[in-house]
């Protein structure tokens, strides 16, 4: 089934495929933006805030979103993970001929299978730590004998589910500890260590050409001083307006790509990671999706939003337009009680706003109270984005806004571009 196209972005409508803070800041930028936005809540939490911003619709209610989809004559959908693709109704979705911002079929391996990125980036000669996969703990330990390196521990298949997250070992020992105690349910992918040097770049890849937008900074530790475990979602971030891609993070770990892109008819956003050593780029993963902390603050950048959502979607030529003035964003998490051990769970707790809100504010596992109250309902709590000319008052705003957040027990780092940035740096 083929649908009509709009011929302009005015009256487009949006469905997101998300909760939380994802979903009330990419609906929020697209409506201010004169889109309409609904959400189709993927998740059992944070389902309050994508109500501030459009009508809601759950997976009980709805199994299969594209009845919603025809009903509601939407235009573009927004995935917020891969998982999408996964789901009984993919190909249904694919065939109603809606722009999806995300690639589909081959183009999405880049991703899901952690080794064949691995072997795209050998294969156009693109440096890549050096890495293994294993189906169990005894092929895992005779790799490690073979190759004595530290190794971040990673799981073969990219899903919010996956059986393992992402685990950094910084010494040989730390690996062969961690390799004892990791479910091996999808084996294992073993990926050479090699530092904390690390930066992102964002472009859209769209009528086969290569856009950059911004180069981002995650602070994924989750304590000051980039200590503790490697957190499920970052608890920072930063971006640069950067579509001259000025570190070269694009040049390098992208571009090259451009022959297996066009071949694989990849059209949507493509992150890269990568690590910074000996004077050269590494790549250590690739995302298609503009990500749950970098993204809400690429699409308050541009002045175009939803014209550039939809034309990728379309696979058709871009002219990504950046708002005058602003150039740098920070974001802050507020997290929960126990976070990042997820384990630890606490009651509901109230939560206080003390003093208006001068930048984004965007709630996760928040709800409304039977008094109509706000309460924090799990380990993370909100997200605050500013944006700003400079670095330094980006990151002033940010914190300024987040202090007006009171909950028990909740807190967040206090040292978001003390370290790590400009890029390249440790």
């Amino acid at each position: 089934m083929t649908r009509k196209i709009k011929p302009t972005t005015q009256g487009s409508t949006a469905l997101i495929l998300g909760v939380g803070a994802f979903a009330h800041s990419i609906g929020t930028a697209l409506t201010d933006a004169g889109a309409s936005v609904a959400t189709y809540l993927t998740r059992n939490y944070g389902h309050y805030s994508p109500t501030l911003v459009g009508p809601t619709f759950t997976r009980e209610a709805f199994p299969n979103p594209c009845p919603l989809i025809k009903a509601r004559g939407i235009d573009l959908v927004i995935p917020q993970s891969i998982d999408w693709a996964q789901a009984p109704w993919a190909g249904e979705l694919e065939k109603t001929g809606v722009g999806i911002f995300c690639p589909t079929g081959e183009a999405l391996r880049i991703e899901r299978e952690r080794d064949f990125a691995r072997k795209l980036c050998g294969d156009f000669k693109i440096p890549f730590p050096k890495s293994f996969v294993a189906r169990n703990r005894l092929e895992a330990e005779k790799i490690l004998a073979r190759q004595p390196r530290p190794f971040v521990i990673k799981n073969p298949l990219c899903s919010p589910t996956s059986p393992i997250h992402t685990i950094l070992c910084e010494t040989v020992a730390d690996t062969r500890a961690w390799l004892r105690q990791v479910n091996y349910a999808e084996g294992v992918f073993l990926q050479e260590y090699l530092g904390r040097a690390e930066a992102g770049h964002i472009v859209l890849v769209s009528g086969g050409e290569i856009h950059s937008l911004v180069t981002n900074q995650e602070y994924k530790y989750a304590f000051n001083g980039n200590l503790g475990i490697v957190a499920g979602a970052p608890l920072g971030g930063l971006v640069e307006r950067d579509p001259e891609d000025k570190y070269g993070l694009a040049r390098q770990l992208i571009h090259p790509l451009r022959p297996w892109l066009r071949a694989a008819k990849y059209h949507g956003p493509l992150q890269v990671t990568a690590i910074h050593r000996n004077g050269q780029w590494h790549v250590i993963e690739y995302n298609t999706r503009i990500g749950v902390t970098a993204g809400p603050m690429l699409l308050r950048l541009l002045k175009n939003p939803v014209e550039t959502l939809l034309r990728t979607a379309r696979n058709q030529p871009l002219d990504p337009q950046f708002k005058a003035g602003n150039k740098f964003g920070c974001s802050l998490t507020l997290a929960g009680y126990g976070y990042p051990f997820t384990q630890v769970r606490g009651p509901q707790l109230p939560l206080e706003v003390n003093g208006r809100f001068d930048c984004d504010v965007w709630w996760n596992e928040v709800a409304l109270g039977g008094d109509g109250e706000l309460l924090a309902t799990g380990h993370r709590i909100a997200d605050v984005i500013a944006l700003a000319p400079t670095l330094k008052a980006a990151i002033a705003r940010a914190y300024a806004n987040i202090l007006k957040i009171r909950v028990v027990g909740s807190y967040f780092r206090t040292d978001v571009g003390q370290s790590l940035w400009p890029p390249g740096q440790a």
